[in-house]
């Protein structure tokens, strides 16, 4: 059968369909669990969470599902060559974003304080709690860790946009690639080269990576049904990642509005920015995405500028300026059909077997 791959082997699901691990608070414990007990991966974004509050949801994982569930981490959680933040730098975005607080009638957040980076100790509760697989972004983690992983029992997925990236992670030892398309919405996961270089399509990089690894991979972006999950099971691959499809469902912890954006005709156009987060990423297009458009010397590094602007963020919402917001969301928004997690899953299912079922009649 289509569903009996290697890498839905080694993460121990039956169907090798993964949900896309969302960060900044758009993971639900709901979802998790619906993705994990239909028999395929549910994943949680947790790169914003301390050490404790991991352990907290991986508890309410454990409780939802007795099935296998995937933890996002990022291995780079932040930019520059320090993770301090100088005055004149601070100065300078204020000028930049001067008239959207003006508009939105609200003072200017205090500067940010230095940033400690956290991945360390988020890694070491993850190794404690040991879930079944570990998926990390915008890099590798230590020898160590993946040592740990491995003796732990611990499936490791890392993420690649380019075929560099991917083959560093095959010669890291990772379990799984995934092949990171630029199609995808939110954040690109790049980190051999800038993320403005790296914006290969999903099923061309999938072909380029399988051609030059033997490291099973996960294609992901622009896949959002049983269709895609098809082409890309054709291409090579041995799993896919369906990410805006699961987020625009009820079950996920997107806003209301965000999971009606994904349905409304504006999810045609997505647009990669920097001005939202200061690392690029993909959401429906917005007229502060355009106005800023080129002027990205002007932002903070991340995550600096995700707090700089969740301000904005939050003032734009209570005044329901949608035009002001970044809803993330990737180019297959458009297609989507589905508000329930469950009947999506089971969508996918059906639309995959009724392919390959269709390809022996």
């Amino acid at each position: 059968m289509w569903y009996n791959t290697k890498a839905a082997q080694i993460m121990g699901i039956q169907y090798p369909i993964l949900q896309g691990p969302f960060g900044g608070n758009l993971s639900s414990i709901d979802l998790v669990a619906i993705v994990s007990n239909a028999g395929g991966l549910g994943g949680y974004g947790a790169y914003t969470l301390s050490p404790q509050e991991i352990i907290d949801v991986d508890k309410q994982l454990k409780t939802a599902t007795n099935k296998p569930y995937n933890i996002n981490l990022w291995v780079s959680d932040h930019d520059g060559a320090d993770a301090d933040l100088s005055d004149a730098q601070y100065q300078q975005t204020q000028n930049l974003f001067k008239p959207y607080f003006d508009e939105l009638s609200i003072p200017f957040p205090d500067k940010p304080a230095p940033f400690k980076p956290r991945f360390e100790n988020q890694v070491e509760a993850l190794l404690h709690l040991k879930p079944a697989v570990f998926s990390f972004m915008f890099g590798v983690p230590s020898a160590d860790v993946l040592e740990q992983c491995r003796r732990l029992g611990i499936v490791t997925v890392g993420a690649a946009t380019t075929l560099d990236e991917a083959l560093l992670l095959e010669s890291a030892g990772v379990d799984l690639i995934i092949a990171s398309g630029f199609e995808a919405g939110g954040h690109r996961p790049s980190f051999l080269a800038s993320a403005e270089s790296s914006v290969t399509g999903t099923f061309v990089l999938l072909q380029q990576i399988k051609e030059k690894v033997k490291t099973p991979i996960i294609a992901a972006g622009g896949i959002a049904n049983g269709k895609g999950v098809a082409a890309a099971l054709a291409l090579g691959a041995d799993a896919a990642q369906i990410g805006t499809a699961f987020l625009a469902t009820d079950e996920s912890n997107a806003l209301p509005i965000h999971r009606q954006m994904l349905f409304s005709d504006a999810a045609k156009y997505t647009t990669l920015s920097r001005a939202f987060t200061g690392r690029l990423g993909r959401g429906i297009t917005s007229r502060l995405a355009k106005d800023l458009l080129g002027k990205e010397k002007g932002f903070l590094s991340f995550p600096f500028q995700t707090q700089f602007i969740s301000a904005i963020r939050k003032a734009a919402i209570e005044q329901q300026k949608w035009d002001m917001v970044l809803f993330w969301g990737g180019q297959i928004a458009p297609i989507l059909k589905h508000t329930k997690a469950a009947e999506l899953m089971q969508a996918i299912l059906q639309e995959t077997n009724d392919y390959f079922n269709d390809l022996k009649a």
